[in-house]
């Protein structure tokens, strides 16, 4: 038996730790360290969250602030995608010249903590713009007011030049602000346009009489979360969307023909808070309580709400978020607490129910076909819930039985619906077969990568029901490893990504996959998480030198650039070594965004491509081959 002295034996350090090991970072070195803290996660653009579209945010909701003082009433965004440059002007009063430097590069500096200045505002910690100048290779703010102006450039973050207070012969007041974020943090990155259009298109639908203009197009909303929701509905409307509009709340709602689950464009302050928070959780049990009491039937929220499809903003003052990057709310009142810690405000809860108690109650006796398209769908979510209680209570049991012991899933460590400071890296690829997903497999980080491996290709449900989800092994296990079957609020990966070959039988489960999800888990690619990865196609290297192409043009340039070059060609996932796949899903992965824009017609596509039209699809098919120079046939 070993000595228990052993267990209190000092062990070396690897260094001494004394005076010198206590370091100070100044404002800017910390952002720079330390950019989770700030912007959540740094990424090279492929994801909607990526640091490069926070960014731009953070430099925004600057310039939304003033608008919705009273100062502005136009914004100007432009990207030059080929210098990676972003430029933001506004038409507010502009940052007060004598602190302008200090107001972009001292952290704990801004007029956001006087609340007489801004009222419900979205930033409030006098850290956004000071992350933007500390994560750009080259950042430059101007401000226009009072007749005079001031210029001063940045470099990560340093001082570069500064032109002082100078006289402007302009009219326009406001602030301008340009920034190119380093490469040194972001690697190669890319701004995806889909992504920056969707903030624009938002922040006009939340302030209403704002007009903005990204790369020189005009965007503007009448009718505020009423066009939100008429311009992303991804499904058919069963009755008018209902708005309604009252002092600091508003909602925009209707049930969806065919969905399940309830789903929410839900903001703060105009922030989109894309996980929810306690003003969603307020909506969401306010409107199954006000309809419940109409109705008059026992029904249970989720039947209630299920279909449900609605955009929410509330503006409350000093909001509580649950991270810089303001996601999820926090607070409960809409008023912050007093000095001694009580609070005299209304509950946020409280106040969503008098408002929803007041007009969707008196909305719904008012349009009785609107009540009655209502009821018909809360009945059919009812007789669907009775149909499938016994099989999905087996199915469940079984899926975590099988997940315990199933060699087709191996999860990682950290999970999406976790409070881990890595959870947004948080990723499943879906693969098929063993010889792709091994390869994953042994080259993953497996604090943040999960695989599920696919048995060949999984069932076409087109024209299946919910209930047969259930009752296919696979399927149940997919959605069971993904949490995602009483709606995305505990979805277990941020990223879900579609690993398979770049043949035709690869493309052909990519599309069964995206069946799926689109029919029964809409919402799963609303909000962002499904992704195609790009694995390359060719292998171009000689004994100096290895270059992975992902296209044909790639290759051509590699041969070029490499003398003597052995080509190898990928046929598939598992031909890649993991040694290799290492390059493929680390911080270089190439991640191609499933994105449904307002005018793709979800319904009529699948219906075509997966439903039962065979010579339609057939005779589509044979009038767009075209024939390569190398006399291969692809799709055009």
């Amino acid at each position: 038996m070993a000595d228990n002295n052993d267990i209190f034996t000092p062990q070396p350090l690897a260094s001494d730790y004394g005076d010198d090991s206590i370091v100070h970072l100044e404002d800017m070195e910390h952002i720079r360290l330390r950019p989770g803290m700030y912007i959540g996660k740094l990424g090279d653009g492929s994801s909607h969250d990526d640091g490069i579209y926070v960014l731009i945010k953070e430099v925004i909701d600057n310039s939304i602030d003033e608008f919705t003082s009273g100062f502005g009433k136009k914004i100007e965004v432009k990207i030059n995608f080929a210098e990676r440059r972003v430029s933001i002007r506004d038409y507010g009063r502009g940052i007060p010249l004598g602190k302008l430097v200090e107001a972009v590069s001292k952290l704990n500096t801004g007029a956001k903590y006087d609340s007489k200045v801004f009222q419900k505002s979205v930033g409030l910690n006098g850290v956004g713009t000071k992350a933007v100048n500390a994560l750009s290779s080259y950042f430059c703010v101007q401000s226009f007011r009072d007749g005079k102006s001031r210029r001063a450039e940045f470099s990560e973050g340093k001082l570069t030049s500064d032109s002082g207070i100078i006289p402007y012969n302009g009219t326009e007041t406001g602030s301008l602000v340009e920034f190119i974020p380093d490469s040194k943090l972001f690697g190669n990155y890319h701004f995806i346009s889909e992504y920056v259009e969707r903030r624009i298109w938002n922040y006009c639908y939340l302030n209403r009489g704002l007009t903005m203009y990204y790369n020189d197009k005009r965007y503007y909303s009448k009718n505020g979360l009423l066009d939100l929701l008429e311009n992303n509905l991804q499904g058919e409307p069963l009755y008018p969307v209902i708005h309604i509009k009252e002092d600091d709340f508003e909602a925009a709602f209707t049930h969806i023909n065919g969905q399940s689950n309830d789903y929410y464009y839900s903001f703060v302050n105009g922030q989109h808070t894309t996980e929810g928070g306690t003003h969603q959780s307020a909506f969401r049990e306010a409107y199954s309580r006000v309809v419940k009491d109409f109705i008059k039937k026992d029904y249970p929220p989720e039947v209630i709400r299920g279909g449900l499809v609605c955009a929410l903003c509330v503006r409350i003052q000093e909001p509580v978020f649950e991270a810089q990057t303001k996601t999820k709310l926090g607070s409960t009142h809409l008023e912050p607490n007093n000095a001694d810690g009580t609070n005299s405000s209304p509950l946020l809860k409280t106040y969503v129910l008098d408002i929803l108690k007041r007009h969707l109650d008196n909305y719904l006796h008012i349009h009785s076909e609107t009540a009655d398209a209502l009821l018909a769908k809360i009945n059919a979510n009812e007789k669907e819930r009775k149909e499938i209680a016994g099989i999905k209570k087996v199915a469940r049991e079984a899926g975590k039985k099988a997940s315990l012991n199933n060699r087709k899933l191996r999860d990682c460590h950290v999970h999406y619906n976790s409070n881990n400071a890595r959870r947004l890296e948080s990723t499943i690829f879906i693969t098929e077969g063993d010889s792709a997903s091994g390869s994953i497999t042994k080259s993953r980080d497996v604090a943040t990568q999960a695989v599920f491996s696919l048995r060949g290709k999984p069932k076409n449900i087109m024209k299946i029901q919910k209930v047969d989800v259930y009752k296919n092994e696979e399927l149940n296990l997919l959605h069971n490893a993904l949490d995602i079957d009483d709606g995305i609020e505990n979805l277990r990966y941020n990223n879900v990504v579609i690993a398979t070959d770049a043949d035709v039988d690869g493309m052909h489960i990519r599309l069964l996959l995206l069946t799926f999800f689109l029919r029964f888990y809409p919402e799963l690619v609303q909000t962002g998480h499904v992704y195609i990865l790009q694995t390359p196609l060719f292998r171009v290297r000689n004994k100096q030198k290895t270059t992975y192409c992902y296209t044909d043009d790639e290759r051509v340039a590699a041969i070029k650039a490499t003398p003597g070059a052995e080509i190898t060609r990928f046929k598939g996932l598992g031909e890649i070594s993991p040694d290799e796949f290492k390059n493929f899903i680390g911080k270089d992965m190439r991640l191609d965004p499933v994105l449904l824009t307002k005018d793709f017609d979800s319904k009529g596509v699948l219906g075509f491509y997966m439903g039962d039209n065979t010579l339609e699809r057939r005779e589509f098919i044979m009038r767009n081959l075209r024939v390569e120079d190398d006399e291969s046939i692809v799709v055009a």
